[in-house]
């Protein structure tokens, strides 16, 4: 596993994956991006197990109750997973988020990023039991639906990058 080394590090991955936005505007509230909890280099089974440990304890910090936390805790099992089979490694932070500024934060980011061989069909990958590896194929629908809000964009050759926030 490898840490991020700064904070400028930081701030150039999440404007990457975020197409160079730090704030969202959900239902006409500005949700304003905290530094990052946790974000690390995923590349090893123990590595998955690390990174669904952080955001369980983050979810629990932020006053989260039990279900959401541990829709959480498995949204980010999933996208650490796909990391680590699909792309041989990729970044995962959690970043705690607020809708309105002074607030304490209200939700959980979660941002997977890889350079990995990207995804040929979106619509097939999100589909509940599709899979390219003989899995469940559970993983990515299974994120959407956990998740209030999801995005994903991948290119073959170019890797994907995948951002859910789940909301109090």
């Amino acid at each position: 596993m490898r840490p991020i080394r700064s904070s400028d590090d930081a701030m150039m991955c999440h404007r990457h994956v975020t197409s160079d936005r730090l704030c969202e505007h959900p239902t006409d509230a500005i949700a304003l991006s905290f530094p990052a909890a946790m974000h690390v280099w995923l590349e090893t089974e123990s590595d998955i197990m690390f990174a669904c440990r952080e955001v369980r304890s983050l979810a629990e910090r932020l006053n989260f109750n039990r279900s959401s936390t541990y829709q959480l805790a498995t949204a980010a099992s999933e996208l650490a997973s796909n990391l680590v089979i699909h792309a041989g490694g990729g970044w995962l932070s959690a970043t705690p988020m607020t809708k309105q500024c002074l607030t304490p934060p209200q939700g959980i980011e979660l941002l997977s990023k890889d350079d990995g061989p990207g995804i040929v069909d979106l619509i097939l990958a999100l589909t509940e039991g599709y899979s390219t590896t003989g899995s469940l194929g559970c993983g990515l629908p299974g994120v959407k639906r956990l998740m209030d809000t999801f995005a994903i964009d991948s290119e073959p050759g170019r890797g994907t990058w995948v951002r859910a926030v789940k909301w109090h």
